[in-house]
């Protein structure tokens, strides 16, 4: 089943963050259940994604007419937000589908997280350097001579604040088309690695790094065929298991 399948799922947020997620299922299915089966109901609990449930249909036409019909139904005194969900959820696929496709729909979904975490701490690496050229600019006010810093600290205090120079981490550096491959065993060369990588799509070519080694790059035509890669080989063991091969996206 191709990954454009139409959606069972129905995305509802607004809802009380101090309902346990228990009771929170029962009261959703018993507003949800008069639009069809409902095969899962998946109620969040961590801080970040309190107030959000996902309800799963046996069919899409069900969370369809759900939509329509339940926004801004209130339950625990809060109008729900509802609308289908972006993707398909585990549930569906699993139903509807065989081990294959579930083994890609998760990768699917790995990438677009990976690629969701490297966009926030770019982010937030750019807040940082917006933060120091502030700081930068108000250390060269003239008119600032005569007043006291508001960095000043006593001797031996460390500032606690985010460094403007932090570096985001390899794994969550965003997607791009060539990936950095390390950790691989001395007697890996371009073959054996085309044979590991030349198999997804829109593969390139391998580039290793002379006077290096143990690391290699592979390059693809478009992002996709890269984050399939890397969602494939990242761990992948090596030399009778004694190598993990990291797999990240090349630094830009």
């Amino acid at each position: 089943m191709a990954s454009n399948a139409p959606v069972a799922t129905v995305y509802v947020r607004n809802l009380e963050e101090r309902v346990k997620p228990e009771p929170l299922k029962e009261a959703l299915t018993a507003v949800f259940s008069d639009y069809g089966k409902i095969v899962d109901i998946v109620a969040k609990t961590n801080l970040k994604a309190k107030g959000q449930a996902f309800v799963v249909f046996e069919d899409p036409e069900s969370a369809i007419k759900a939509v329509d019909e339940v926004q801004g139904f209130e339950l625990f005194e809060k109008p729900m937000i509802v609308a289908l969900a972006r993707t398909r959820s585990d549930a569906t696929v699993l139903s509807t589908g065989d081990k294959d496709e579930f083994e890609q729909h998760q990768r699917r979904r790995l990438a677009e997280k990976d690629k969701k975490k490297a966009l926030e701490a770019a982010e937030e690496q750019k807040r940082l350097k917006r933060t120091a050229a502030a700081a930068g600019g108000a250390a060269s006010d003239p008119n600032a001579a005569g007043r006291p810093s508001k960095t000043a600290r006593g001797a031996g205090l460390k500032s606690t604040a985010p460094q403007a120079n932090t570096v985001v981490p390899d794994e969550y550096l965003p997607p791009n088309k060539i990936l950095f491959v390390q950790n691989l065993p001395d007697d890996h060369d371009i073959e054996s690695l085309t044979a590991i990588f030349g198999r997804f799509e829109g593969f390139r070519e391998v580039r290793m790094v002379p006077g290096r080694k143990g690391i290699a790059f592979v390059e693809y035509e478009a992002e996709a065929g890269a984050i399939t890669a890397k969602e494939n080989t990242a761990g992948m063991p090596l030399a009778d298991g004694t190598k993990l091969m990291k797999v990240t996206y090349q630094r830009q």
